[in-house]
């Protein structure tokens, strides 16, 4: 039980420094806070539900993800150098995949709401 209030403590340190610290991280929070009451007003359906807020967390998720790995290749290295540009630049797609992700989702979502 210690270490997963520990892992908690830990992850609610990430979700603070992101908070406070990066721009996309603190956009996508907002982002997902603002869909809690939105969400419902497109469907009823839990599962459709599920996919609109899922795909937003996936989304959050990810982000969380490139921003560690850009932390640590900060830490390694500040210079110009072919691996970490490269390590950067796939966290950044897989941030743009995540985003393509959302947008298929809450649109379908939103036509269906506004069309069917």
């Amino acid at each position: 039980m210690l270490r997963q209030i520990l892992a908690l403590r830990n992850s609610l340190a990430g979700l603070r420094f992101g908070l406070l610290k990066e721009a996309a991280l603190r956009e996508e929070m907002i982002l997902l806070a603002l869909s809690v009451p939105v969400a419902p007003m497109l469907t009823r359906d839990p599962w459709t539900l599920v996919a609109l807020w899922g795909s937003l967390l996936f989304l959050l998720g990810v982000e969380f993800l490139n921003t560690a790995i850009e932390k640590l290749a900060d830490r390694v290295t500040r210079e110009t150098d072919p691996l970490i540009k490269t390590a950067k630049d796939c966290g950044s797609a897989a941030v743009l995949m995540a985003i393509l992700l959302a947008t298929m989702v809450w649109g379908v979502a939103l036509w269906e709401r506004l069309f069917a």
